[in-house]
């Protein structure tokens, strides 16, 4: 059994309080499921800006109505102090999803992007630490690398950020070491690498690449790849991210202890798989693997066009310092996470 096993089955055994911010979200509705099904109490704290009514009724159906009761849903702003701190109230664990994201997005009105990304960062950080909760993980991005081209990614290599967005999540990483240093309350953040999975937006200029594209292809319509097609990520299956969050949680109870020592920085993790998918490579398993139900896909070729402004050619984690300090083992490769989700594309996406 390892750690993040022992960790799943003491908590069906043990009962927290926990709050995700962004909780309609993509990410945030997937740990919600997870840690529901996990008989656990749980508070959301979302506005519905880019996440959905539609992702909670999903979780809802997904757990018995005994677990869904031990939900309890606050519509509210992390911009607002006040709905940060009644969020607060009485909670363990807090796990900060809640953010504007996007590259192409921050580029075009980086003032939402500050205001979401940085101020409400602050806000929820403020009034996690002001109601003493154990642990407070926040979701930090791969982005943060910037003009860094040195692969695999290291946490403690960074290079000038190259968007709004970029530095925005940067400057979460910033705040959450002034508040080790200044107050001795620790946080974990975890540099998502390209996430995927069921309840994620194929919809809007900003939707992420593998759910447009499904969508698209599912349609009919033309799908565009910036770039030459050898640009890579590495693509992440949700649950593995749902894995990283419930581990810092109890890392970050242990840093957060009375008995640890008062020079023990904030941690940065990678989280991710450590394998790199370039944009072509992915284009044509998600093909093959829809024309085995629409014949009509076979063969079908992208367009090609400009590399897009503020993105990274290559990305790929190392993701050794999650093993070793976590106790991560991402549970899903890029196929089997988009095996397991291509079913839900399918129904939720055609």
């Amino acid at each position: 059994m390892n750690k993040y096993q022992q960790i799943l089955h003491d908590l069906d055994n043990n009962s927290f309080t926990w709050l995700i911010t962004g909780v309609s979200g993509f990410i945030g509705s997937n740990i919600l499921e997870t840690l529901l099904l996990l008989n656990q109490k749980v508070v959301g704290l979302d506005n519905f800006s880019t996440g959905y009514e539609s992702n909670l009724d999903q979780v809802k159906a997904s757990v018995s109505v005994k677990q869904w009761n031990k939900f309890e849903f606050i519509k509210g702003d992390i911009r607002n102090k006040d709905d940060c701190g009644n969020a607060c109230i009485g909670v363990d664990h807090v796990l900060h999803q809640a953010a504007l994201g996007s590259v192409p997005r921050s580029i075009e009105d980086p003032i939402s992007t500050n205001s979401s990304n940085i101020d409400g960062f602050l806000n929820i950080l403020l009034s996690a630490k002001n109601h003493k909760v154990k642990s407070f993980s926040y979701a930090a991005s791969s982005s943060t690398y910037g003009d860094n081209t040195e692969l695999p990614k290291k946490e403690e290599k960074i290079g000038k950020p190259l968007s709004p967005y970029a530095v925005s999540k940067y400057v979460n990483e910033l705040y959450a070491d002034v508040f080790a240093n200044n107050f001795n309350f620790k946080s974990i953040g975890l540099r998502y690498f390209n996430v995927f999975g069921k309840r994620q937006d194929p919809n809007g200029a900003y939707a992420a690449v593998i759910p447009k594209w499904i969508s698209s292809m599912l349609k009919g319509e033309e799908v565009f790849i910036n770039g030459d097609g050898s640009t890579s990520r590495d693509f992440s299956y949700v649950d593995n991210v749902v894995q990283a969050n419930i581990l810092s949680a109890f890392l970050g109870m242990e840093l957060n202890s009375e008995n640890k020592k008062k020079d023990i920085p904030s941690l940065v993790f990678n989280v991710a798989v450590g394998e790199r998918t370039s944009l072509s490579e992915l284009y044509v398993y998600l093909r093959d693997s829809l024309a085995e139900s629409y014949p009509h896909l076979k063969g079908v070729e992208p367009t090609y066009r400009d590399f897009r402004s503020g993105d990274v050619m290559h990305s790929q984690a190392d993701i050794s310092k999650a093993r070793n300090l976590l106790g991560y083992q991402p549970s899903h490769s890029v196929k089997d996470g988009l095996k397991e989700a291509m079913k839900w594309y399918i129904k939720n996406l055609k």
